[in-house]
């Protein structure tokens, strides 16, 4: 049941994001929309609360990675695509522990 209840929440999240990305993107780059909105308080607040909650999950994922090649690639995927990647990140393990998943093995488990 929680396998299947996190592959539907982190499946919607994807699909969310790069649906609401790329709807986004076709209004404007995110360069340019950046040069406008760098000087709004509450964007640049805005965006440091994600990048730490982006930083709080790669440290998740850090420990659970055994290869420094993983950690160094998701941290790139998670620094440019932000939820895209971790919610893509959740969807492999659990894919990956489909016949043994439990949430336990999920939050505290290694990656092997």
């Amino acid at each position: 049941m929680a396998a299947k209840t996190l592959t539907l929440m982190f499946s919607l999240i994807l699909i969310g994001m790069l649906f609401v990305t790329t709807w986004a993107s076709l209004e404007r780059n995110v360069f340019a929309a950046a040069r406008d909105l760098m000087t709004d308080r509450w964007f640049v607040a805005t965006l440091a609360d994600a990048y730490c909650g982006f930083l709080t999950f790669y440290a998740w994922l850090a420990w659970r990675e055994c290869c420094w090649g993983r950690r160094l690639g998701w941290f790139v995927a998670i620094m440019l695509l932000g939820n895209i990647a971790m919610a893509s990140y959740v969807l492999l393990q659990v894919w990956k522990l489909r016949h043994d998943f439990s949430v336990e093995k999920l939050l505290i488990g290694r990656s092997k």
